[in-house]
C-alpha cells in the first residue's frame, strides 16, 4: 500500500533515512555547531529559538538575616520560518532490470548527500549575512586587497572575546541519532578550501610560524569534520560550499579572482568565526529530519507501460543568527 514513503513500508523507511543521514552528515559542518532545535511535528512551521540573558555581577553585598529578592531570569528569543526542500530522481526500468549495481539503493545515498549539503548551505546563507565584519587591506568589500593575516585573527578573538563570547565545547554526534559529543573548545571558522595554503603560510611577528595543522595536533585531541587546522583559539574546518564572492573585491591586486581564472577584481572569501549559540539550526538527526521517498514503476495513466520508478526526499530546515555579537565574518583575498 502506498504511504507517505511512497511504495516503503515505515519500518523500511525508517533504515533509509538513516542511510541518506550517513551520506549527509558528512556534508555538515555549520549544522553540528550551532544551537539545536527537534523539528516540530504537527504544530506551526514558525521555529523559536531562545538566548537566556546573563545577570550582571553581584556588587552589592547580602544583609545579614535578610533574604534577597529573587531576580527574575530573561530570555532573548528569535523565530524562524521552517521551509521544506527536496529533490528527485527517475530510474528507467531498463536501467533498474539489467544495472549490475543496486540502483535505487545507490540514488537513496545520493539524496542523503544532497540533503547534507542543503542543510549546509541554508545554514550559511543564513549566518553569511551577520553584520559583524572586519576586512582584510581594507574598510568594506570592495577594497579588500590583501590575504588574512594574524592581524585579522587576533582582531577577529579580541571583538568575540570582549563580547563574552564562549568556546565551543560540544558538536553533533557523527550518526544518525540524536545527541551532542565533548570537543576541545574553541571558535569555530568555516572557511573555502582556497584558503588553506594562506592559513598554514600565517607566521607570527619575528617569522614564527602560526598555524598548528592537524598533523601537528597530540594524540588525545580529536578532530573536528573537515577540520585543516588551528590558529590561537580557532579551529578551521573546509568545504567548497562556503564559496567567495566572486570579484567583489580591489582592483589591480595579485589575489584570485574569478575563481581562479582571468584577471579582474580580487575574489573575497568569507571567513566566519563562531561561539557557542551564536545561531541556531533544527536538527538533521534523528526520527523524522529526512522523509525518505521510493515509487516503484507501476502501470498508471501517466505511465502505462510501468518504465519509470522514482527516489526522493524531502525535509523542513532553517537557521538564523541568535546573537551577532558572538559571531565575526573576515573577508580577506588568497593569494594566487
Amino acid at each position: 500500500m502506498s504511504s507517505v514513503y511512497g511504495d516503503i513500508t515505515p519500518r523500511t523507511a525508517a533504515f533509509a533515512a538513516a542511510k541518506m543521514l550517513d551520506r549527509a552528515l558528512p556534508a555538515m559542518c555549520m549544522a553540528r555547531f550551532g544551537q539545536q532545535q527537534p523539528i516540530p511535528k504537527n504544530k506551526t512551521n514558525n521555529v523559536k529559538f531562545r538566548r537566556y540573558n546573563a545577570f550582571q555581577p553581584s556588587l552589592v553585598p547580602l544583609v545579614e538575616g535578610v533574604t534577597p529578592a529573587p531576580d527574575i531570569v530573561s530570555a532573548t528569543d528569535v523565530s524562524a520560518t521552517l521551509a521544506q526542500y527536496g529533490r528527485r530522481v527517475q530510474v528507467s526500468d531498463v536501467i533498474a532490470d539489467t544495472h549490475e549495481d543496486p540502483v535505487l539503493n545507490e540514488y537513496s545515498e545520493i539524496m542523503g548527500e544532497v540533503a547534507g549539503q542543503t542543510q549546509e548551505l541554508v545554514i550559511f546563507n543564513a549566518i553569511r549575512g551577520g553584520t559583524n565584519i572586519l576586512y582584510a587591506g581594507g574598510s568594506s568589500r570592495a577594497t579588500v586587497n590583501a590575504a588574512i593575516t594574524t592581524t585579522a585573527l587576533n582582531r577577529a578573538i579580541r571583538t568575540l572575546k570582549r563580547q563574552n563570547a564562549k568556546l565551543i565545547g560540544r558538536m553533533l554526534q557523527g550518526s544518525d541519532k540524536v545527541g551532542t559529543a565533548p570537543i576541545r573548545a574553541a571558535y569555530i571558522a568555516f572557511v573555502h578550501p582556497d584558503m588553506q595554503t594562506d592559513l598554514e603560510a600565517l607566521t607570527e611577528t619575528g617569522g614564527a610560524k602560526a598555524f598548528k595543522t592537524v598533523s601537528e595536533y597530540g594524540s588525545g585531541v580529536a578532530l573536528l569534520p573537515n577540520e585543516i587546522g588551528s590558529y590561537r583559539d580557532i579551529r578551521f574546518l573546509t568545504s567548497t560550499l562556503y564559496a567567495p564572492f566572486l570579484a567583489a573585491g580591489a582592483s589591480g591586486s595579485t589575489l584570485l579572482t574569478n575563481g581562479g581564472t582571468g584577471t579582474g577584481n580580487a575574489d573575497v572569501y568569507p571567513i566566519i568565526i563562531v561561539g557557542a549559540d551564536a545561531y541556531a539550526t533544527v536538527s538533521l538527526a534523528g526520527a523524522n529530519a529526512v522523509t525518505p521517498i521510493v515509487v516503484n514503476a507501476k502501470a498508471t495513466d501517466s505511465d502505462p507501460l510501468a518504465q519509470r520508478s522514482h527516489v526522493a526526499f524531502k525535509m523542513y530546515s532553517t537557521a538564523c543568527i541568535l546573537n551577532d555579537a558572538w559571531m565575526v565574518r573576515v573577508e580577506a583575498g588568497v593569494t594566487q
